[in-house]
């Protein structure tokens, strides 16, 4: 919940005390109060949200060539059908005409049972230049059973240093949320994040409408070299 939201459900706590102060009422029925004013809070907020996918804010000024190095992710929002499973891992170079490639690793699970390590290698364009973080990914698996094709690649948010979150939508729902996407949140570190990025982590989760969707990478080293 963002500190605008969480001050938003004090403020309908309190009201609900203003309510019942002065009047003889008993600890449980003061308890559902406080959870009814929960509730509502959090309907009115669902309700209030912006999920429409044009909606979503990027990385202002994004600069490929300090978003270039290697990243480690630390989670991950699956989208429908294959997907990296764990010690997933991006490498980014920016060619000297300006253009960003890269080549990831993972482990990716086939058939349900037979796990493998996969090595993609990807090619991004930037479809508006006013808004070079929103890019368009073209990627290939660099073996027959791993797919290839495209998506979009938006970096949502990036200190360069530290962290990364991109996003990708690949359909939409009549309403322009999203039907079927995925987001990794990448570190330089592959040990992780230290707290006060954790809660930017976490405001911006909510942004882009998948809080509470994320599941943890595994990075044990096995795919270093």
């Amino acid at each position: 919940m963002t500190d605008e939201a969480s001050r938003k459900l004090v403020v309908s706590v309190m009201f609900v005390e203003g309510m019942v102060r002065g009047q003889p009422i008993s600890r449980m029925k003061y308890a559902q109060y406080v959870f009814l004013a929960s509730v509502f809070y959090t309907v009115e907020y669902s309700l209030a949200q912006n999920c429409a996918v044009e909606s979503f804010s990027v990385k202002d000024n994004f600069d490929p060539k300090r978003y270039a190095g290697k990243w480690y992710a630390l989670a991950k929002k699956d989208p429908e059908g294959l997907f990296l499973q764990d010690n997933i891992s991006a490498e980014y170079t920016v060619e000297e005409d300006g253009t960003m490639t890269a080549s990831s690793k993972g482990r990716v699970k086939l058939f349900g049972f037979w796990v493998i390590c996969a090595d993609m290698a990807a090619q991004y364009t930037v479809p508006d230049p006013t808004t070079p973080a929103k890019m368009y990914m073209t990627y290939q698996g660099l073996a027959s059973y791993l797919s290839s094709g495209g998506d979009n690649y938006w970096v949502i948010d990036t200190d360069y240093d530290n962290y990364a979150i991109t996003y990708a939508c690949r359909s939409l729902k009549e309403d322009g949320s999203c039907d079927d996407g995925y987001s990794l949140i990448f570190s330089r570190n592959p040990r992780g994040l230290p707290p006060a990025i954790q809660r930017i982590v976490r405001q911006k989760q909510e942004e882009i409408c998948m809080s509470g969707q994320f599941q943890p990478v595994l990075q044990s080293g096995t795919l270093a070299n």
